[in-house]
């Protein structure tokens, strides 16, 4: 009764996502250097009764915050954003089933949330990791193993209203300012900025102290193999072959090249930057390229498997 009763209050989504399935199907944990990446477009969610059913998986906490904020869209983007971790995670194969309303987390002490496994004797809780990033108009979570990872996404066409390069002074290293200055066309300009900005914002993320504990101009994004000065440093076409790396400026000795850097576009409106620990940082062996799973989902009601679709472009650091 209850799956017939979903279908019926979510006549109102597209056809490709009117049919009921289980939202907690299994999924096998993430291998080696592979990272899954699952994501939502609030607009897509039009059922009160499946806000309704978000709203009870959260914990009291959550919920508080979530009807605490001002507006109707802002509480809606919150409340997705929780709804999605919670349920992405359960539906990974653990030898011990988790509900997602049962999941605990914690912060370290930098603010980013962690899973705080319940403790069951004879079960070993996985090392997954994850990390969260929304816009308006797309939220996405993604999740490794024995890998620490950050993930951030952008509109394409977001506004900036200060001037990019007086902007870009205040955050970004020299080197950075003075690439996007080499770049004439004020379009192709503000494009770069954004993808530098997700992918710094990915870094510090991943690093797990967030922007006020690695304040981004204390380190460079660089495309290696790109000369110092080109202005066609990022175009999509002269950079799939590179590897993004990271220097640090305040301490030069710093071994920045465990960190693996990957950006793409979704659903040809965004972008994301994921940055994850290399495999080899962690256990001694030749690194091997990273590989990428995503899927496109409303939680609760249907997942869409859209790698090697037009959903996804790679535009650098992914098999």
């Amino acid at each position: 009764m209850r799956s017939g009763f979903l279908r019926m209050k979510l006549h109102c989504f597209d056809r490709t996502f009117i049919r009921y399935s289980h939202s907690l199907n299994a999924v096998q944990l993430p291998a080696p250097m592979e990272t899954h990446l699952w994501y939502v477009n609030p607009s897509e969610v039009k059922s009160e009764s499946l806000l309704k059913q978000y709203l009870d998986i959260l914990s009291p906490c959550e919920r508080e915050n979530v009807l605490r904020l001002q507006g109707k869209e802002l509480r809606k983007s919150a409340l997705l954003a929780r709804a999605l971790v919670r349920t992405t995670i359960t539906k990974y194969q653990m030898s011990s089933p988790v509900e997602p309303r049962s999941l605990k987390f914690r912060k370290n002490v930098h603010g980013k949330p962690e899973v705080c496994w319940p403790s069951i004797d004879d079960w070993d809780p996985p090392p997954l990791h994850f990390n969260l990033s929304h816009t308006s108009s797309l939220i996405a979570c993604g999740v490794t193993i024995n890998s620490q990872i950050g993930i951030d996404v952008e509109e394409k066409q977001r506004s900036i209203k200060h001037n990019i390069l007086s902007f870009a002074r205040r955050y970004f290293s020299k080197y950075e300012v003075e690439l996007l200055a080499a770049i004439s066309d004020p379009q192709i300009q503000q494009r770069e900025f954004i993808k530098l900005w997700t992918l710094k914002e990915a870094y510090v993320k991943a690093l797990g102290k967030g922007f006020s504990g690695a304040p981004f101009k204390t380190f460079t994004i660089r495309f290696r193999g790109v000369m110092e000065g080109d202005s066609e440093a990022f175009n999509e076409s002269s950079t799939k072959g590179f590897e993004i790396v990271v220097d640090s400026l305040d301490d030069p000795t710093d071994v920045s090249n465990i960190w693996h850097f990957s950006l793409l576009e979704l659903d040809g409106s965004h972008y994301a930057a994921i940055c994850t620990e290399k495999q080899s940082a962690l256990d001694g062996k030749i690194n091997i390229p990273g590989k990428l799973m995503v899927w496109k989902t409303i939680p609760i009601v249907e997942d869409e498997y859209v790698s090697g679709t037009d959903a996804v472009k790679i535009i650098c650091g992914f098999q």
